[in-house]
Formats: structure tokens, C-alpha cells, sequence
């Protein structure tokens, strides 16, 4: 683990420069039993296998010892029952397109299949729906606990730096809200709640776009 506050959380790299979560993500760590998790282990790139010299040691069990994702307020305009939905644009909706991947695992670095993830944020000119679901949707992890979220860079409310809201639950595990933030904003400086260990990794796409990785770590296993 690195002490690094800036680095994103869930990407700490190991000695060889890669993180345990993303090696794992790639295939490259054997994955626990998680039968009782009802998680599914990441498929290994078995294209790649003939080029894996085979007289190397086992990869030891992932186990990164995480720190959980850190809770934050809910704000005060959450709402329930949003439409399932993996997107919340459509090709009219104004804004910067972003796209948002990652995973959701346990403390022993366990992918969690069917964990529920709602998402709500502000729209581009930074106001929120508080009568409709526009730019509001829940969606389930799959059997390797990914998740994939089409929106647009939300912007900016008052007295608050560039956010996006989330629940994140387990099946039948309790929830954790928390909020995430993009990197290199000026108002991260001066946002109250603002903390960067909910920092998105966010690059620019050649369309104009943006792309963000975060991957949740939730209190238990």
C-alpha cells in the first residue's frame, strides 16, 4: 500500500509497477473461492497462455488488506427507485461524455458479483432532476464484479468541486454511499468533503470525451 494520498484508490501498485487489483482484473492472480460471495473468479487470458514460461512459482492468492472505500454524505437530493439502466445519456443529452468502469471487491480483493451500484449526479449546467430520474440509474455488477457507467462530466454545483454520487451494496450486505471526484479540478481545493482518496483515474479520449477507472472496496471478507 502506498502512502501517496493523490494515488486513486484501489490502484496502489506492487513492486512490479501493477496494482494486485488490476493484475487480478487481467487475469493474472489466482482468484479465492468465492462460492458463498456468489462471485464468480475473473477469466484468465488463455490466448496468452503458451507464452507464460511454465517453470514460474504459483502467483500467490490476491490479498491486498485494502482499506475499505471511505463513506461520504448522501446530499439532499438522492432518490429512490431509478430506472435500471447502465446509461444515463442519450446522443442528444448536452455535456462532455464519460465513461466510468471498474469493480467492486471485498477486503480480500474478491470480485462481488451482483452488487447493486446507484448512481446520481448533476447535470451540465450543474442542477439536479428532483422531479424526473435524468441522469439518475441503478445497475448490478457482473459475475466479475464489474461495473460500466455511459453519463457526462457533471457540472459544477454551487459551493462544491465536480462529484459523482453512489450507493454501493453487496447482496445482503449493508450500503455504502459515498461520493467520487475527478483529479486536477480547481475546486478540489476548496470543496469541504472533498477527499482524494475518491479520486477517478481520468484520461481524455481522442473524441473529445473522458474516460474514468475507481473500483470499490467494501467492508467485509
Amino acid at each position: 500500500m502506498t502512502d501517496d494520498p493523490n494515488l486513486p484508490h484501489g490502484n496502489e501498485p506492487d513492486e512490479n509497477g501493477i496494482s494486485r487489483k488490476r493484475a487480478l482484473q487481467l487475469g493474472l492472480l489466482a482468484v479465492p473461492a468465492a462460492a458463498a460471495l456468489g462471485a464468480a473468479a475473473v477469466p484468465t487470458a488463455q490466448s496468452k497462455a503458451e507464452a507464460v514460461p511454465q517453470n514460474l512459482e504459483p502467483t500467490p492468492q490476491c490479498d491486498d488488506g485494502d482499506d475499505p472505500t471511505i463513506p461520504q454524505m448522501e446530499g439532499p437530493y438522492f432518490k429512490p427507485n431509478s430506472p435500471q439502466r447502465t446509461s444515463l445519456v442519450t446522443p442528444q443529452t448536452p455535456g462532455i461524455r464519460l465513461l466510468v468502469t471498474g469493480y467492486v471487491f471485498n477486503r480480500s480483493c474478491v470480485p462481488v458479483a451482483q452488487a447493486l451500484l446507484d448512481f446520481w449526479q448533476a447535470n451540465s449546467q450543474g442542477g439536479y432532476d428532483n422531479i424526473g430520474y435524468n441522469f439518475r440509474g441503478h445497475q448490478f455488477t457482473g459475475p466479475d464484479g464489474k461495473f460500466t457507467l455511459s453519463t457526462i462530466v457533471p457540472g459544477l454545483y454551487p459551493g462544491r468541486t465536480r462529484h459523482l454520487h453512489v450507493k454501493v451494496q453487496a447482496p445482503n450486505r449493508p450500503i455504502l454511499t459515498t461520493q467520487l471526484y475527478f483529479p486536477n479540478e480547481p475546486r478540489n481545493n476548496t470543496d469541504p468533503i472533498f477527499d482524494p482518496r475518491l479520486l477517478m483515474t481520468v484520461r481524455n479520449t481522442p473524441s473529445g470525451g473522458r474516460e474514468a477507472t475507481f473500483d470499490f472496496v467494501l467492508n467485509f471478507g
